[in-house]
């Protein structure tokens, strides 16, 4: 037996006697004997600092870390320059001013460029063929062609738009020069090549901060995730080490009483880690909350409770401590794809949309969306927060189910 095990056995050390001094205490002070019980487990349990304060705190500093410039920038592209006139060399040197964009190799010919694409020395690279020059001023219509990869999604998406717009640039410059030719002023030039400006304003984030999109929900679905294992985990292990009879002994019985006890201690550290996050990306890096405070600390208390009671959940229908874990993780990682940030939920199937409500995070994501990003009232996200309220209250359907697997199941290997 290794010394884990027999550090764990010491703490749970099981009684035989279901009741006990918890019958003569008041609720209340059943509930403060249960949390008292459950703060000397997490202190002897390493696996819980770790999973409630440093996992999270590391998290949250990596992935902002990460995405500190607010979206990509200097990233690698190739140029097939086979015109190889002053023209084209204008082109390759304003694809290089962008801010995304920077041009690392030219290339001889198309197989070499598409063949360090696949080597991941470049994410998208420009083809010139012979003769372009020659069809811009002629106004031969003369094609040039851009590749890139979408293996990384973020830099395809921005890579096509630049090299989509140094290709609307170069045939502007052609026409420009044949109409001033023509003894057309440079207004004129200008609106004959552009007879409608765009006015384009981002909402809420006009600098186009990718950690603005990304981290408010990357972040809160990794500390969900936290909460999930760390939930069906501490109520595995009253089972795993058959430690249940002396839980509902101090609890007095009351299974409710054991439930609130054992989780408040835990419900009070991640209110402190995710208040302390939404403090960092919203006081500090400055992200946007028209919102309000009122409801990021709504959002995030609600983010908790609705965690919790999803995992005490998952124990309660399946009382392993390995199989509760599984599902709470797989349920977690799906809740990224299902959420609507990645792909919108408008354009998915209709079976998708209905699952995707299963998933806390898409609730927590649509009263971020509409409260605390665009600033809208709680009328609009009602629906939502009421889901998350339910999330909550599921230990209400499981809470006798789980006492009864308490007493009468064993823990099998």
């Amino acid at each position: 037996m290794s010394e884990d095990v027999r550090t764990e056995e010491q703490v749970y050390k099981p009684l035989d006697d279901g009741e006990g001094y918890g019958h003569s205490l008041s609720p209340i002070k059943q509930v403060c004997a249960v949390a008292s019980r459950e703060c000397a487990i997490l202190r002897k349990n390493r696996m819980y600092l770790f999973c409630m304060v440093v996992f999270p705190v590391i998290v949250t500093i990596l992935f902002t870390s990460l995405m500190a410039g607010g979206q990509p920038t200097d990233m690698p592209v190739g140029v097939v320059d086979l015109d190889d006139t002053p023209t084209t060399r204008t082109l390759a040197r304003r694809l290089d001013a962008f801010q995304s964009t920077k041009i690392v190799a030219h290339y001889p010919n198309v197989a070499d460029a598409r063949q360090a694409m696949q080597r991941n020395e470049i994410y998208a690279f420009i083809y010139i063929p012979e003769g372009t020059t020659s069809g811009l001023l002629s106004m031969r219509q003369p094609k040039i062609s851009f590749y890139y990869s979408t293996a990384s999604y973020t830099a395809g998406a921005l890579l096509y738009r630049d090299l989509k717009t140094i290709a609307m640039l170069g045939s502007a410059s052609a026409g420009a020069s044949l109409l001033k030719s023509k003894g057309l002023t440079d207004e004129q030039v200008s609106s004959f090549l552009q007879p409608i400006v765009v006015d384009l304003h981002t909402v809420n984030n006009p600098l186009v901060n990718y950690s603005v999109y990304l981290n408010t929900m990357l972040i809160p679905g990794c500390l969900m995730l936290f909460i999930f294992l760390v939930t069906a985990y501490s109520l595995g292990t009253e089972l795993k080490f058959n430690s249940a009879r002396e839980w509902f002994r101090v609890s007095g019985g009351n299974v409710f009483v054991a439930l609130l006890g054992k989780m408040l201690p835990q419900t009070l550290t991640f209110l402190a880690i995710i208040y302390a996050y939404m403090f960092y990306v919203f006081g500090v890096l400055g992200f946007p909350h028209p919102g309000g405070i009122g409801y990021i600390l709504l959002l995030g208390l609600l983010t908790v409770l609705s965690s919790q009671g999803f995992g005490i959940f998952v124990f309660g229908v399946v009382p392993s401590l390995r199989m509760s874990m599984s599902i709470c993780c797989l349920w977690a990682v799906l809740s990224y794809s299902l959420s609507g940030t990645a792909f919108p939920l408008s354009a998915m199937d209709s079976e998708l949309k209905a699952i995707a409500h299963l998933f806390p995070l898409r609730h927590y994501y649509m009263v971020y969306q509409l409260n605390i990003f665009n600033g809208y009232s709680i009328s609009y996200s009602w629906p939502y927060v009421l889901a998350l309220l339910v999330f909550a209250a599921l230990p209400l359907l499981v809470a006798r189910r789980i006492k009864k697997n308490m007493m009468t199941y064993e823990y099998i290997p």
